[in-house]
């Protein structure tokens, strides 16, 4: 493929699997540029949300499987076996959000929250010094998005002792930020249980659910190109 113009290698290469992409970076410095643009990124993503493409991650005890879903007889094909590439410990990584195919999951032991793509198995741990990325359970909210520019971005609510911050981490920066993320005040409290972030048209949904029968229940929009 050395004689191809770089256009014909990228029709070609944005229309295989994401595993073939991943060991395709390191055959040149030529490629590894090409697949890592944005460009590049947001038409393989396009193009692979096709039924056969389609893979569901399950969890059984201890084992991490991916099955293919067969949707004409709706069930699963058969399955692998994934190989976690990070430290961790017994039933310890829980998946917080995903998006076309990339995972933001905690680790339950240090409460680190990392990125991780299960089919090319590269992932990025976001915790820092300074205690940014760091999830706790029944507290903060996490939702995984991507921007116009198709830089996958997380966003991060965190309530501490009644003290309430929210940050978004820009994979494509490396680096966390604090923004204002506006609400009513009631419910920043513990009485209001968060769900993990759903993104949709270029917004972020959380629905929340007043601990108790007869409770209130809303959905809070984050819109993520005002931020």
């Amino acid at each position: 493929m050395a004689d191809l113009p770089i256009e014909t290698i990228f029709e070609i290469l944005t229309r295989v699997p994401a595993k073939v992409v991943g060991r395709s970076r390191s055959v040149c410095k030529e490629w590894y540029a090409l697949l890592s643009t944005r460009d590049f990124i947001r038409v393989h993503c396009s193009r692979s949300l096709v039924s056969s493409n389609q893979r569901v991650l399950l969890i059984d005890d201890l084992t991490y499987y991916v099955h293919p879903i067969i949707f004409q007889s709706y069930d699963y094909g058969p399955r692998s076996i994934v190989t976690l590439p990070f430290d961790h410990q017994n039933n310890d990584v829980s998946i917080l959000s995903h998006l076309n195919g990339l995972l933001c999951v905690c680790l339950n032991h240090t409460n680190e929250l990392l990125l991780w793509n299960p089919t090319t198995t590269a992932f990025k741990r976001l915790s820092t010094p300074d205690s940014l990325g760091i999830y706790i359970n029944n507290l903060d909210a996490v939702g995984l998005y991507a921007d116009d520019a198709y830089d996958y971005k997380v966003l991060h609510i965190k309530r501490r002792c009644g003290v309430y911050e929210s940050y978004v981490y820009s994979r494509e920066l490396n680096f966390w930020r604090n923004i204002p993320f506006l609400t009513r005040q009631e419910y920043l409290s513990p009485n209001f249980a968060w769900s993990p972030g759903t993104f949709c048209g270029g917004t972020m949904y959380f629905t929340l659910c007043e601990c108790w029968v007869g409770g209130t229940n809303v959905v809070i929009c984050f819109d993520i190109n005002s931020e």
